[in-house]
């Protein structure tokens, strides 16, 4: 019960972040002096009637704050309206979410499989040869930019032909067994993915080291060692759990900078992402599709910390009880 309280909580404390985040965007995308319509307007194929009913469904000849409530009101009842190619903007999104859901996805449990190792390999053999190689590859890693690296590998690419150059799947997707399917959408992912992976491996083997040592030099670590108990149980048993902890709260964190971070490399590659989408409705100044998208990607946000909450608090009832007295 005390459980489900703290996660009802946190649920709710969300609510004002979507309605602050909700406003500041509108409100911007509505005084800049571009016509929200300008693309519906240009397309043949959009009839007079579907024009008047976006004017009305937005409230256009009304003041902006009535076209907020109104839009506000459109979008709790699932109504995102048009694109400006005039397709329904729930479509667009239900074909994008998933998209990026699966490459964040798999790049954070690759980054954590293998960089939670990296790290305690790099605190228990500090300062030695295998310590400065991973920092020094670290390094490297944090310093290129991935919208660089991205285009770096869409030229290997190009040059070797080994992998696609966008999209998630090939022309004929439809025709392949469900093994060629996977694997045809896992040549696809390769260059996106290495890109994420490359850039959120380094920062979080060097947190998981930078904790690991931390906890390493903790007295009850120290009294572990001097009850004559064996390494790979001082490590493994005592220090990892504790040094882990803090890394759960990261989880949010990367899941926010992965999705802001895979909007270039998804431009770059074409990958159907929901950064692209969104980067593409800005330029195209698509209201309906501009607003849908970030209220999504804030809602993305919001259930990545919220799971990194969940997590904490399972494997640490602690923090919990902190963040009540706290309160």
């Amino acid at each position: 019960m005390e459980n489900f309280k703290y996660i009802l909580k946190r649920v709710l404390q969300v609510i004002p972040l979507l309605i602050i985040v909700s406003v500041i965007s509108f409100f911007i995308i509505r005084l800049s002096p571009v016509d929200p319509l300008a693309e519906l307007r240009l397309n043949p194929s959009i009839s007079q009637e579907t024009l008047d009913k976006e004017i009305k469904r937005l409230n256009l000849d009304k003041p902006i704050y009535v076209q907020y409530f109104s839009w506000a009101k459109s979008f709790l009842k699932g109504d995102l309206g048009y694109t400006s190619a005039g397709e329904k903007v729930s479509v667009k999104l239900k074909e994008r979410i998933p998209n990026t859901l699966l490459l964040t996805t798999v790049v954070i449990f690759m980054t954590w499989i293998t960089g939670i190792p990296l790290g305690i390999l790099a605190a228990v053999k500090k300062e030695t040869a295998v310590d400065r190689l991973l920092t020094v590859i670290s390094s490297i890693g944090m310093a290129i930019p991935s919208f660089f690296f991205a285009i770096l590998m869409l030229l290997f690419a190009v040059k070797t032909g080994w992998f696609p150059v966008g999209g998630l799947t090939s022309y004929n997707f439809n025709e392949m067994s469900f093994g060629g399917k996977i694997f045809d959408i896992s040549r696809h992912l390769f260059l996106p993915v290495i890109v994420l992976f490359t850039i959120s491996l380094s920062g979080l083997q060097r947190q998981m080291r930078a904790n690991m040592l931390e906890v390493l030099d903790s007295d009850y670590v120290k009294f572990a060692r001097a009850k004559g108990l064996s390494e790979t149980k001082v490590i493994f048993k005592h220090a990892l759990r504790n040094a882990l902890n803090p890394m759960i709260t990261l989880l949010g964190f990367e899941f926010a900078g992965l999705l802001s971070g895979a909007a270039l490399t998804e431009y770059v590659f074409q990958y159907p992402g929901l950064g692209r989408l969104i980067l593409e409705a800005v330029m195209k100044s698509d209201i309906n599709l501009v607003m849908a998208s970030l209220m999504m990607g804030t809602i993305m946000l919001i259930l990545g910390n919220l799971i990194a909450d969940i997590l904490l608090m399972l494997t640490d009832p602690r923090i919990k009880g902190v963040k009540q007295q706290g309160e």
